[in-house]
């Protein structure tokens, strides 16, 4: 596959299954947790999901910029398995007299259990220019006929013992798409997603029954013809208000493919910086694209047999992955251990620091070269020299994890002032309205944060004292 088509796969199989990749793991009991869109009846009743989802991004263009919109997403199918009372010499169907619901069957030395699969599914939406999605928009309403295969479960000598029955529900959706002239030759775009299904009596629903009518992974591939996106993380400056304007729930557009062209978005349901990659080293989808590959494949490395056996009753996916992990070779491995992607050089100066002097070097340390540099007892922001104790504003940016943009704006204290091998400046803080804070002053994990000199802002007072 291309780069965009890697990660767009790679998107809709995130949380598809989760380690340890067994049924009856209890971390696996509610699969579907990214991107589901569900009715409107039954997200109003459990008033903790989504019926729809939007996406907004700028883009600099024309009138004529044709724009192209794919929403994907993954269909729920309800994989019973169902064992003959009595084996037959021939296939010839399957009803509710001649046989039962089971659990779990195994045929022809291998076991089939009753779980969920998914199906890819994508909507074909017209291309239109951005002039057309200006003054009239689109709305176009979707339908998928809901389904019933029987498969059945042989043994080598042709004796049939069962069947597994795949089971489709039908869903009605809708695609919305409209632009929005901001400026001569910048829009933004708007791309809504809607399950329309209707849905009577959604309180008789479990959450499960009612995942067979939602749009599991959802999300969109944006593209355009003559005209760039615009990074949602990272816009220039005169278009910051611009990028700042859209409204993006429950899907954050990022750029994907070539940097120089910009002619393609995707966005996803889950958190992605500008031109994600899958990892070259990475030997298949091992369905949780956030995680380490190496970890990953190491765990299902040590599952016992019957846990193995269990991991390949699962489904047609979970069965290759397993088959594709055992087969791996010694230099496989050897290529999961860790890359050096790239080396940056930083030439620009280093922040306004004052030292003082430190101890000696203790050759025997492998720290021994940074314990011996001067300590730091103040670091120099917008003018104010900054010490231990100071309180100051946490601006981080934008391309910080998502553990420090949900601290953006929060009061902390400085804790300490240190620098690393390549004389990188950190200010360690802890936060004002933490309750575990004193853990932090401990130097503890989980409540002391790293932010660099020019993510932190003087606090008012601090600028008067």
């Amino acid at each position: 596959m291309n780069p965009i088509d890697g990660i767009v796969q790679a998107v809709l199989y995130e949380g598809y299954m989760l380690y340890p990749y067994r049924a009856s793991s209890v971390k696996n009991r509610q699969r579907w947790t990214f991107g589901s869109v569900y009715p409107r009846a039954w997200a109003d009743w459990s008033g903790s999901d989504a019926s729809m989802m939007q996406t907004e991004c700028v883009i600099e263009g024309d009138d004529e910029t044709r724009v192209t919109v794919r929403p994907c997403f993954l269909h729920l199918i309800e994989r019973d398995v169902r064992e003959l009372n009595e084996p037959a010499a021939a296939w010839t169907g399957v009803d509710e007299l001649s046989s039962r619901p089971v659990a779990s069957l195994e045929v022809g030395g291998r076991r089939f259990d009753a779980w969920q699969e998914a199906g890819e599914q994508h909507v074909e939406v017209p291309a239109l220019t951005l002039d057309e999605l200006c003054i009239a928009g689109l709305r176009l309403p979707f339908s998928l006929p809901g389904s019933r295969v029987v498969e059945p479960l042989m043994e080598a000598d042709g004796r049939v013992l069962g069947a597994l029955v795949r089971t489709r529900a039908a869903i009605d959706g809708r695609v919305e798409c409209c632009a929005t002239r901001l400026a001569e030759r910048t829009f933004r775009l708007t791309v809504r997603i809607v399950n329309a299904t209707p849905v009577d009596e959604p309180q008789r629903l479990n959450r499960d029954a009612a995942s067979s009518f939602a749009l599991l992974s959802c999300h969109a591939v944006l593209a355009v013809e003559g005209a760039a996106f615009v990074s949602s993380i990272e816009p220039p400056d005169e278009l910051a208000e611009a990028v700042a304007s859209c409204t993006n729930i429950g899907l954050w557009p990022v750029l994907v493919g070539s940097a120089e062209r910009r002619d393609t978005m995707l966005a996803a349901p889950i958190i992605l910086y500008d031109y994600p990659q899958v990892a070259p080293e990475s030997a298949g989808d091992l369905f949780d694209a956030t995680e380490i590959d190496e970890i990953l494949t190491l765990r299902i490395l040590t599952m016992t047999d019957a846990e193995k056996r269990e991991m390949a009753a699962g489904d047609e996916r979970s069965r290759a992955l397993l088959e594709r992990t055992e087969n791996l070779s010694a230099s496989d491995l050897q290529r999961l251990h860790g890359t050096l992607r790239e080396v940056r050089v930083d030439t620009g100066g280093w922040p306004d620091v004052s030292e003082e002097s430190g101890d000696q070097p203790n050759d025997a340390a492998p720290w021994a070269e940074l314990d011996a540099k001067p300590r730091l007892v103040c670091v120099n922001v917008d003018g104010v020299a900054l010490q231990v104790g100071s309180r100051v504003v946490l601006h981080p940016h934008a391309r910080a994890d998502i553990f420090d943009l949900a601290l953006r704006d929060q009061i902390a204290t400085i804790e300490s002032i240190e620098r690393d091998f390549e004389d990188n400046v950190h200010v360690a803080v802890t936060i004002d309205c933490d309750p575990g804070r004193d853990f932090g002053l401990a130097r503890m994990p989980g409540h002391r944060f790293f932010f660099s000199p020019d993510e932190i802002e003087p606090l008012r007072e601090e600028r008067s004292s």
